[in-house]
């Protein structure tokens, strides 16, 4: 290589070397540039990026709550571990007009005494929601039998024979209008015709056991298991039309129940007009129906009526949100059980919210008539 050469492979070096130089400065000073050109500002604005506060996760709306064991529907703890109270409730034509407080109950039983009327049993979970309820009527031994699957305190104006021995074979709490707790429990509306005229509340009741005794509180294990509740509300899977029944109990009486979609429940229509709360100005309106066939018949010549419930199987419908499913019932009272069963033999699952049920004569459910 001669000397010329030589100049022209030093010049190429020197100039790539001055060109990485020149590279490497301006990246050095760019990215220190970048440095001092953040002002304040945008450091905050980074630093709040980075505290950003993260989305609270959904607060549970049931929380503190439970379920009741009456009706599925969410609870305070303090409700659910109230005792229930049955109390029987005239449902003649002249007090149908004049019931009080049926519409705050969470379960109703209907079923006949005697001469074609029907008689109804309303089971509260909750004894101070009980504003006034009635009017009152006497025990039948059935509806004895009714309450004391719910370990209810049981309130009567009034008894049979049969209900007595019934109320001392069961050991049942009760309330009676005819014993000296009476007064204390009962009292009567002057506007009305006796015996059509008692009536009582929450307040009275409470005092009334508390005078003989009876625990308020719900006693565990005491309460039959009935049904179980559906999560949220369901439809029933495969259902039979049922958006109306029509009971006719007897010559008498007859019980309508036709389903409302916009209210989703049935509303209790007999006598050939809606059946009122007086005092809430509420059509009875239930979730869930059911109709439950007994064998049902006179026990005596006075017309009484007694049903084989003691140790006994039978049919039945469930009716909600429109539709009906076949059920089971099976009750056996020296075990205290009752339980309804769906088609399948699980434990029958019904929407939660309020439930009635028809305990319907079996040898007249070719009168049922279902839409």
């Amino acid at each position: 290589m001669n000397s010329k050469q030589k100049k022209i492979v030093i010049g190429v070096f020197a100039g790539a070397a001055v060109l990485l130089l020149v590279f490497c400065g301006v990246i050095f000073f760019q990215g220190k540039d970048a440095e001092q050109t953040m002002t304040p500002t945008d450091v905050a604005k980074s630093g709040e990026m980075a505290d950003a506060p993260q989305p609270e996760p959904t607060k549970d709306p049931h929380e503190g709550l439970v379920r009741s064991s009456l009706t599925g529907q969410w609870v305070k703890p303090s409700v659910e571990k109230k005792r229930p109270v049955a109390v029987v409730i005239n449902n003649i034509q002249y007090a149908y007009d004049r019931q009080k407080g049926t519409s705050r109950a969470d379960i109703i039983y209907e079923a006949l005494a005697e001469g074609g009327i029907t008689r109804m049993l309303a089971i509260y979970q909750d004894v101070d929601n009980i504003k006034t309820t009635g009017s009152v009527r006497s025990a039948r031994h059935y509806f004895v039998q009714f309450a004391s699957e719910w370990d209810a305190i049981f309130c009567h104006f009034g008894h049979t024979k049969y209900a007595v021995n019934k109320m001392d074979e069961l050991r049942t709490q009760n309330l009676s209008g005819l014993s000296g707790i009476g007064s204390t429990v009962f009292y009567r509306d002057y506007s009305m015709s006796a015996p059509h005229n008692v009536y009582t509340n929450g307040k009275r009741i409470k005092k009334g056991a508390k005078k003989l005794k009876y625990s308020l509180k719900k006693r565990e294990g005491r309460q039959a298991e009935h049904f179980d509740f559906y999560e949220k509300e369901t439809d029933l899977p495969g259902g039979k039309k049922g958006k109306s029944v029509s009971l006719p109990f007897s010559y008498y009486s007859t019980c309508n129940l036709k389903y409302s979609a916009k209210k989703k429940q049935y509303l209790l229509s007999e006598y050939g007009r809606k059946h009122m709360d007086i005092q809430s100005k509420k059509q009875l309106a239930f979730k869930n129906v059911i109709v439950q066939f007994v064998e049902e018949k006179n026990i005596d010549r006075n017309g009484y009526q007694t049903m084989e419930l003691t140790h006994n199987t039978g049919k039945g419908y469930y009716f909600t949100r429109g539709k009906r499913r076949d059920i089971t019932w099976s009750r056996n009272e020296k075990n205290n059980t009752m339980v309804y069963e769906d088609e399948t033999g699980a434990t029958l699952s019904i929407n939660p919210g309020k439930t009635y049920i028809a305990v319907f004569p079996k040898n007249r459910q070719k009168l049922v008539k279902i839409k």
